[in-house]
């Protein structure tokens, strides 16, 4: 695999060199791109000795480095001769540069010329890590199709610890190879995701809902998609972007989630219910604001349709996976669910731990199976999670053909 490896002007950049060590051990061809601030920390010399290449550090490289090539493309012909674009580390600079289409360097311009996977390893300090735009140009790039190799929590450069330490090397490769050499193991397979809340209005101002920010669900959507599957992905109301390449259905209630499920149920060979819908409903909707007099307000609820219960009455040969948010009695109610809805598989969690809650980017989940199989998952990124859901489907799958 043809890997360009971009690094931006972060402390880390000193981990640059092992980096490119590593996936040369992997086998990968490396080419190296770095912006200006990059070489305050680590060197081009010691780059191009290490990746046996040139390395390119401005829009105008010396000709002679690059044998008489036209150097006013270069980015332009490297950006369509590589497998990969690594971007490791990536300052909160350069995320805001890929998310909003600024080319003013080699890099940037390369990444808007390159047709090829691009992963992202951000580093950088925790509070500019949490600041909401830096967060927002994160899910922009999501939705483009970019993977985020999330950082870790640890030992900064400023001597306190948070989250904005760059992830360890070797998950940064695994997940290059993830995304630089998909499988297409779903190729033939149409995947329905359901992801995010429902909500259900008590009038026009006020509705039930819940705490799912929809970003497990997409990014199995996704992953589903680079994997070769045609991906539904069938959302409730959430603040992230629809994933690139998939088919996006926007509903807003349990029974316009249902309609659109049942609707497209007969495309789809795997079925993912990941969505947190509203197990119950107003009986009554007030056409106007309900306005406070004082005097205690009742409200009924009403039982909402039970999508995952009737998917599963029509599951004949389809693959049905569903989910089950916990806070008590994770495994129990979790193998309740599995069989009492006939399901295949079952992700269940406990949300009320610290990194597997409702808007967390990581999760920690148990996967069970129909035929008694259990895979506990220790903390990690939801695109890891989504990753190893569908290899248990893949062999969910194998054991039962």
């Amino acid at each position: 695999m043809k890997v360009l490896l971009g690094i931006t002007g972060c402390i880390a950049a000193y981990k640059a060199p092992e980096l490119l060590r590593l996936l040369q051990k992997r086998g990968c061809e490396i080419h190296v791109a770095m912006t200006e601030n990059a070489q305050n920390f680590v060197t081009a010399t010691t780059l191009a000795a290490l990746s046996r290449n040139h390395v390119f550090t401005g829009m105008f490289s010396d000709p002679d480095s690059v044998s008489g090539l036209d150097i006013a493309i270069d980015h332009i012909r490297l950006a369509h001769s590589v497998d990969l674009l690594l971007v490791a580390p990536a300052t909160a600079n350069a995320l805001a540069k890929f998310a909003n289409g600024i080319a003013d360097d080699f890099l940037s311009t390369l990444y808007l010329a390159t047709r090829a996977p691009v992963v992202i390893a951000p580093a950088m300090n925790s509070d500019m890590w949490s600041h909401p735009a830096v967060q927002a140009n994160l899910r922009r790039l999501v939705s483009l199709g970019v993977s985020i190799v999330e950082p870790e929590e640890g030992y900064l450069a400023e001597g306190i610890i948070g989250k904005g330490r760059l992830a360890a090397l070797e998950t940064i490769v695994d997940r290059a190879f993830q995304a630089g050499a998909p499988p297409q193991d779903f190729r033939g397979d149409t995947v329905l995701v359901t992801a995010g809340p429902t909500c259900e209005d008590i009038d026009p101002v006020r509705f039930l809902t819940n705490r799912s920010s929809g970003k497990m669900g997409y990014q199995l959507a996704q992953a589903a998609q680079r994997r070769g599957a045609r991906t539904l992905l069938v959302s409730g109301p959430t603040k992230l972007d629809p994933p690139g390449g998939v088919e996006f259905i926007d509903v807003r209630t349990t029974e316009q989630m249902r309609e659109q499920v049942m609707k497209h149920l007969a495309e789809a060979s795997i079925v993912i219910k990941a969505a947190a819908v509203s197990d119950f409903r107003p009986s009554a909707t007030a056409g106007q604001k309900i306005k406070k007099d004082g005097q205690s307000l009742f409200l009924e609820l009403v039982p909402n349709p039970d999508i995952l219960k009737e998917v599963a009455a029509k599951k004949e040969s389809r693959i049905l996976v569903g989910f089950a948010a916990e806070t008590e009695s994770v495994l129990q109610n979790g193998l309740k669910k599995l069989e009492a809805k006939s399901l295949d598989l079952l992700v269940a969690n406990d949300v009320s731990q610290p990194g597997a809650g409702f808007d967390s980017d990581t999760n920690i989940v148990t996967i069970l199976t129909r035929d008694g199989k259990r895979l506990e998952l220790g903390k990690r990124s939801k695109a890891d999670v989504a990753e190893q859901i569908l290899n248990e489907i893949l062999a969910f799958r194998k054991r039962h053909a």
